[in-house]
């Protein structure tokens, strides 16, 4: 399955979303704060697939320094942002930003880690959508400059 960032300045959320993607067989990695994840991402190898970022842990800001971070990693990473703090101006700015989605830790009446996994889930089928068009964009660009060496007849 995918390799998935969790960044939660709490402990207990970062181990219930860990265990819970792990359950469906995702290889999860977690960090306690903007900078520890910062790190994580730029030393990952390979990128990670998704990362899932609390929007505020040291500072109101510290979801979007996690965002910035994994899209300058690699583009292709699908982040989604999880926030008590919710606002539709925030998670407007967070989807302006590049964010693949945004959740809000507290939805009365629904299992937010049960959604958080379906949203994972269909992060992971965007992302490999994704690299699938630049494969086929890459290759299209090697026959083009293929045929464009070849003498004409």
């Amino acid at each position: 399955m995918g390799r998935i960032l969790v960044v939660d300045d709490e402990e207990l959320v970062r181990e219930v979303i860990k265990l819970r993607l792990e359950r469906d067989g995702h290889q999860v990695d977690t960090a306690a704060s903007e900078a520890e994840a910062i790190e994580k991402i730029r030393t990952a190898n390979p990128p990670y697939d998704v990362v899932i970022t609390d929007m505020v842990m040291e500072s109101e800001n510290s979801g979007l320094e996690v965002l910035k971070a994994a899209l300058l990693r690699d583009v292709l990473t699908e982040v989604i942002i999880l926030t008590a703090y919710g606002s539709i101006a925030n998670a407007v700015e967070c989807l302006k930003r590049g964010a693949y989605d945004y959740l809000e830790k507290n939805i009365p009446g629904v299992d937010v880690y049960d959604l958080l996994a379906l949203k994972v889930e269909r992060a992971m089928e965007h992302r490999a959508e994704s690299l699938g068009l630049l494969k086929r964009l890459q290759t299209y660009q090697q026959t083009v400059a293929v045929q464009q060496d070849e003498p004409l007849d």
